[in-house]
């Protein structure tokens, strides 16, 4: 239903959109993280995939159900006989003849020319301990790719997360490095004055220049990979590559905390999707192991069967034979060399294949979330340092410049305060991001 409502939201604002454009060309669509989330969980074909695999579990436990309840079919034969097949008679049969000389017989025709044959059945199971492990089994697959569903559904969320961050990384850099210039332009202008006015040198044009060059093509370079990565952020949203797409988060504002419980709390194992799609693939080989041991069982069936049958040479002078039956079979399997044992050791061989599959898994998430948390201790600290230093760096940029305003300090002083300050904007930014990119590991570690 959250999905629904989103999705008519969108069609609601797109149609408002259009409405108010006039026939001008529409605002692109700007999505937040959560509602490129949102359309990803409605348009990804892995998720539909899945959705496909649940349908498809449905009616397996149909078909499943359906082999032990009565089956009923009917039956029409129609024969013309364009020659009536004959038996040989006994010569005894020949002394029977009062006429000494009659030919001898041939033979004699049990058939008629025509024969029609109708006939319903009926057949039921009346016990067979396969049957029942198997419908078991169908509906504990249902849940098992419902658990699926759910684990497409964090993969994708953490595609999202993965490919709308670096967007964001990029708008960012690209808007401080458009700041940049506009400051250098400035101050260019100032001493292009100051040079004209004889008070400095060409030197310190030059510098600017060059550096005013080299920030208007990191800023094309910048363009380049924003492009590049809205292409991949469209391509894990399944959006059409042809149609404009913009972010609306700030990177600077997104959450960068997590609560206590995060980093210090016992690990949630069962949080995990994986986790439990191996609790549910056990369970699926403990019936597996039944459906073995139920082999050893026997099976009987039940079948009930009317037919109605006419004979004659022509339509007019044959006859009508009914039949009805009923009847009970028994199939009790008794020795088979071996094979119903080997499979039920393979059934068990299959499952202990799993349980270290899942011993496995338990350490590997215990790992990854210590890993996760101090991965974002680390990173949490060294945003707080880069902070620092990005303050302090635009401190002595603007002191610098306030100097070389007034005459008291130099165009290379500029210059190294400048790159300086790039540079502390630069571990900002890379470590704003290492931080969230952290926090959203920690998350998936747990579960969430």
């Amino acid at each position: 239903m959250k999905y629904l409502i989103f999705a008519l939201t969108l069609f609601a604002t797109g149609s408002l959109r259009a409405q108010e454009g006039g026939g001008e060309a529409a605002e692109p669509p700007v999505y937040s993280l959560e509602e490129a989330v949102n359309f990803a969980l409605l348009n990804a074909n892995s998720i539909r995939n899945a959705r496909v695999d649940i349908l498809d579990a449905e009616q397996n436990v149909r078909e499943r159900l359906s082999t032990g309840l009565p089956q009923i079919s009917a039956s029409l034969d129609f024969t013309r006989y364009l020659k009536v097949p004959v038996l040989p008679l006994p010569e005894a049969f020949a002394a029977l003849n009062p006429d000494p000389n009659a030919p001898a017989p041939e033979g004699i025709a049990f058939q008629r020319k025509n024969n029609f044959m109708s006939g319903i059945n009926v057949s039921s199971m009346l016990f067979d301990g396969s049957y029942f492990v198997g419908l078991r089994a169908a509906r504990a697959s249902r849940d098992y790719f419902n658990l699926q569903l759910e684990e497409a559904q964090r993969q994708v969320r953490n595609q999202v997360t993965q490919s709308y961050f670096p967007v964001l990384l990029l708008s960012t850099n690209l808007e401080i490095v458009e700041k940049n210039i506009s400051n250098l332009e400035k101050l260019l202008r100032e001493t292009q004055a100051q040079y004209e006015a004889g008070f400095v040198e060409q030197l310190d044009v030059d510098r600017l220049v060059l550096s005013l060059n080299n920030l208007r093509s990191t800023r094309n370079d910048l363009e380049q990979q924003r492009e590049n990565a809205l292409r991949a952020l469209k391509f894990v949203l399944n959006f059409p590559d042809d149609q404009p797409l913009a972010v609306s988060d700030d990177l600077e504002q997104l959450e960068l905390e997590v609560e206590a419980a995060a980093l210090t709390s016992n690990i949630p194992y069962q949080s995990r999707s994986e986790v439990r799609l191996l609790d549910q693939t056990l369970a699926l080989q403990d019936l597996n192991v039944e459906l073995q041991q139920a082999a050893y069982l026997p099976r009987l069936n039940a079948t009930a069967a009317a037919q109605y049958q006419y004979q004659g040479d022509n339509f007019s002078d044959g006859f009508w034979a009914p039949t009805v039956l009923v009847g009970v079979s028994a199939i009790i399997p008794i020795y088979d060399f071996g094979g119903r044992s080997a499979r039920l050791e393979r059934a068990r061989l299959d499952k202990e294949k799993v349980v270290n599959q899942r011993d496995d898994l338990v350490r590997s998430i215990a790992l990854e979330v210590r890993n996760a948390r101090g991965t974002f201790n680390t990173a949490r600290e060294r945003l707080q340092n880069t902070r620092d230093n990005l303050d302090l760096a635009q401190r002595i940029y603007d002191t610098t410049q306030i100097k070389y305003r007034e005459g008291v300090g130099s165009s290379i002083e500029v210059v190294q305060a400048e790159q300086q300050l790039y540079e502390a904007q630069a571990n900002y930014l890379n470590a704003l991001y290492d931080t969230l990119v952290a926090k959203e590991d920690l998350y998936i570690a747990l579960g969430r």
